[in-house]
């Protein structure tokens, strides 16, 4: 039985979002605004609302309980400028806010007094989908 820690998190959360798709529905106002104000234009990628979905849920797994201010700087990048130095700039946290509420509702995060914890049922989702990798790469 393998858990998050031994597989890679790119294919971990890669899978995650495509089995979330089918599950999350995505807020319309996602294909429209920047992830934070460090970023100059909207995510490129059609499926940006869940693969940030499903690295937001490996994070609770990983760190919670965690807030939303811990995941908007842990998102966040630098903001380039022209003349001074680059300074870190948090995400936005509407997006990290909605999709938090949202694995909420699939009752796969929980919001305690502390902050949001991964339930049994999102640490199954995300085990069994560490195993499926496990034997994917063991087996071949």
């Amino acid at each position: 039985m393998s858990n998050v820690y031994e597989v890679k998190s790119a294919d971990l959360v890669r899978i995650a979002s495509q089995r979330l798709k089918e599950k999350m529905k995505k807020p319309t106002y996602v294909d429209y605004v920047k992830s934070g104000p460090s970023k100059e234009r909207v995510p490129q990628d059609r499926d940006f609302w869940f693969t940030r979905s499903a690295s937001i849920l490996r994070q609770v797994y990983l760190n919670g309980p965690i807030g939303v201010s811990k995941l908007r700087t842990r998102y966040g990048s630098r903001k380039d400028h022209v003349v001074h130095r680059h300074h870190h700039m948090k995400a936005g946290g509407s997006i990290i806010r909605d999709a938090l509420i949202e694995l909420e509702r699939l009752k796969l995060v929980q919001n305690t007094k502390e902050g949001r914890v991964i339930t049994p049922q999102g640490r199954s989702f995300l085990d069994k989908i560490a195993n499926e990798l496990k034997g994917a790469r063991s087996g071949a």
